[in-house]
């Protein structure tokens, strides 16, 4: 494999830039114009450096230029970290243009990793419990009255890009995809957001092996991939059309195998 190297423009929007390798200077030299804040900038810029240490390779980048919002991320998830560095790096190639991730509320609770969720503009759901149960007292303080995909299919609507993990959780699993969720799809189907598919990759990992936190990976970044129209609700099986559609991309891009008997988690 051949690893690029880059010297960033920041004032180039979606040209060859993002067909390289990010450097730890590029991002704190970069300034992030369509940043919503300065502290948000800086939530990127740290998130950013901890993914310029482990990508070697990245294609497609180009799709995700913010003259392409609204659409739907959707990526493989490998390693717990990674849902912090790898919207780090595709936030840090839009300028600072936010992509609001969901996640689950609990990890706000790992000290410090709230601060990168507020300013980051990360779209908490409540689906799953604290361990220990004891620590859901402070879900109130983490999570909306408006459900979490209610609050995706309003920033999509308002023209704001969104994020998702549809494995729902992560999957070191080298070869094959989870079953995953829906919603992604749903999502699309509802809004008409186009989906942006990337598959997560681990060039130098032994496949016959478990996928370890914080080793060298790359981006590929496949083409938009545009919903059917849908005449009013989406229907179920619509949905899990998609939803396949979806997951099969990704598992291309990935180099895995997805199929709809995959344990969903």
């Amino acid at each position: 494999m051949t690893i690029a190297n880059t010297s960033a423009d920041s004032s180039s929007p979606a040209e060859s830039i993002y067909e390289r390798v990010v450097r730890l200077g590029d991002v704190w030299r970069r300034r992030y114009t369509q940043a919503p804040s300065a502290l948000s900038a800086l939530s990127v810029k740290i998130c950013a450096s901890l993914g310029t240490q482990l990508l070697t390779n990245m294609e497609g980048g180009e799709h995700l230029h913010s003259e392409n919002d609204p659409f739907i991320v959707v990526l493989n998830h490998n390693q717990k970290l990674e849902a912090l560095y790898v919207p780090g790096l595709l936030m840090h190639l839009r300028q600072g243009k936010m992509i609001h991730f969901l996640a689950d509320w609990n990890f706000c609770l790992v000290p410090g990793v709230w601060l990168f969720y507020h300013f980051g503009q990360v779209i908490t759901i409540a689906r799953k419990p604290a361990k220990p149960r004891f620590l859901n007292v402070f879900k109130p303080l983490f999570t909306s009255c408006e459900p979490g995909f209610a609050r995706a299919q309003r920033a999509l609507q308002e023209g704001r890009s969104i994020g998702i993990f549809p494995e729902g959780t992560t999957n070191r699993d080298p070869k094959n995809l989870l079953r995953g969720f829906n919603g992604a799809a749903q999502l699309s189907l509802q809004t008409q957001a186009p989906i942006l598919p990337i598959g997560i990759r681990f060039p130098y990992h032994d496949p016959s092996k478990p996928i370890p936190e914080f080793i060298p990976m790359s981006l590929k970044i496949g083409h938009p991939m545009h919903p059917q129209p849908v005449d009013g609700k989406p229907k179920l099986e619509e949905i899990r059309g998609w939803h396949r559609q979806v997951m099969e991309m990704i598992g291309d891009l990935s180099g895995k195998s997805w199929q709809p008997r995959n344990r969903r988690k």
